[in-house]
């Protein structure tokens, strides 16, 4: 990408898209088209369709979804799957009635399936059921997945899907009814330290294997994959018996090819907010899904890896967390 191309960063707001500016600006990327929801309503056809023919990008990246954990993917399923469904429809189909050159999709590893083979690998899509937590995301992401493929496939674009697992950092969702185990996690130790409280409670047995990846780094894959020479941008797109990094089309995964159980997870966000208490495992609440490990090989394999160690990004999201209290 060239610095001066104008460059849209659909939910530059969010952990990711915040993520994605910091590291383009690093870059000297000068030409960042940004809209706040209430300046662009991405779920709505019509302005969605009016921006692109006005503002005429050449990249986009589409970070802007409703996102949440397990407890906010099941209380409201519906708006999860109709947010997700009508924003990423309107972009993709806009980026290519107005000839953007590349598009990277953001999603989540959640598209594949609960019991799928360990590590995933994106070939794994659809093998097997959803985990029923976050279905509905899931099934919005899945589609979107395939509106980037059936595009390519039939109008000749560019667009990639890249799958990240759990990833945290600055601008986080915080709130203890919707964000993600690892926010959850640092708010329930911090508050507890704060109130002197003996214990935290920890939903589920604490066994769960999980993956995390700093958003910072996925910034930087995501401009490593937008960045690509053609030949190997266009292998991911469209893989033949040859490619460098041979699987399915455009669609890739983003990830640090480490896990840790949700129970080791709280031993270090105990350690890093300073709480003495104890923890305490509440079993009636669900785990989800038992494990889930990306098989980033393929990301890997083109010249990428994460740098942030766990111990090291919890430390730095927790002192973010609490400068902005």
């Amino acid at each position: 990408m060239d610095k001066h191309a104008k460059i849209f960063v659909a939910g530059h707001r969010g952990m990711v898209g915040s993520a994605l500016v910091r590291k383009l600006q690093a870059e000297g990327y000068d030409n960042l088209i940004l809209r706040t929801h209430s300046e662009l309503d991405l779920r709505c056809q019509s302005s969605v369709e009016a921006f692109f023919q006005a503002e005429q990008p050449e990249y986009v990246f589409l970070s802007a979804a409703k996102v949440g954990g397990i407890m906010a993917n099941s209380t409201y399923p519906a708006e999860f799957i109709y947010d997700n469904l009508q924003i990423q429809t309107n972009v993709i189909h806009q980026a290519w009635k107005n000839g953007v050159k590349r598009l990277l999709f953001l999603g989540s590893t959640c598209i594949y399936p609960k019991f799928a083979p360990q590590p995933i690998r994106e070939e794994h899509l659809l093998t097997s059921p959803l985990e029923e937590s976050n279905d509905a995301y899931a099934i919005a992401k899945i589609a979107g997945i395939y509106q980037c493929r059936s595009y390519n496939k039939q109008y000749g674009t560019k667009f990639l899907a890249a799958m990240p697992n759990n990833l945290y950092g600055p601008n986080d969702n915080f709130d203890l009814e919707k964000s993600h185990v690892l926010p959850a996690l640092i708010r329930k130790f911090h508050e507890a330290k704060l109130a002197g409280s003996p214990s935290v409670t920890v939903w589920g047995t604490g066994s769960p294997l999980r993956e995390f990846l700093h958003v910072d780094d996925l910034a930087e894959a995501c401009l490593f994959l937008m960045n690509l020479p053609n030949e190997l941008f266009d292998d991911l797109i469209s893989p033949s018996p040859r490619s460098l990094v041979p699987g399915p089309p455009a669609l890739i995964n983003v990830g640090s090819g480490q896990e840790v159980s949700i129970g080791d997870l709280a031993l270090l966000v105990k350690k890093a907010t300073g709480f003495k208490g104890e923890m305490i495992f509440d079993t009636s609440k669900p785990d989800g899904t038992p494990r889930k490990l990306a098989d980033s090989s393929r990301l890997h394999a083109l010249g990428w890896m994460h740098k942030t160690s766990l111990q090291d990004g919890i430390v730095a999201t927790y002192r973010w967390f609490t400068e902005g209290e």
